[in-house]
């Protein structure tokens, strides 16, 4: 079944954000470095070649991985490795390490993120109605 245009924009969005986060968060003084323009331009370069590499696999029988969560969260991770690979050298001393690294943490952002924002955010509506529902009760 072929995908639309708006589901693969979506697709390169969320590809997107998830290893230019995970690249922020990886590289070597991330929290110190936060406004830093060449940390933001590697990190952006990072999820751009990533997004990049997701929708160009939309148009492969890959496609199908995006389906399972486990699967999408490991297609993510690796793409994420590749992306990070080829847009920066390594920051760590070992060759490809920040790279493997980044890709970890993409792919569990990539899982964790199905889990919270899967049926429009059901979860994080829940546990926000929760806690006003406990909020109230304290007034």
């Amino acid at each position: 079944m072929p995908i639309s245009w708006k589901r693969r924009f979506i697709l390169f969005i969320k590809r997107f954000w998830q290893p230019t986060s995970a690249c922020m968060t990886c590289m070597p003084g991330s929290l110190g470095n936060i406004l830093s323009a060449p940390h933001w331009v590697l990190a952006l370069q990072t999820g751009l070649f990533t997004g990049i590499l997701a929708l160009a696999l939309t148009f492969t029988p890959a496609v199908k991985l995006y389906a399972n969560r486990l699967g999408n969260a490991l297609l993510v991770g690796l793409l994420t490795m590749v992306g990070d690979s080829f847009s920066h050298p390594g920051h760590y001393g070992f060759p490809r390490l920040e790279a493997i690294v980044t890709g970890i943490v993409s792919g569990l952002l990539a899982l964790a993120g199905s889990y919270l924002f899967e049926d429009r955010a059901r979860r994080l509506r829940a546990l926000w109605a929760r806690l006003r529902g406990r909020e109230a009760l304290r007034r």
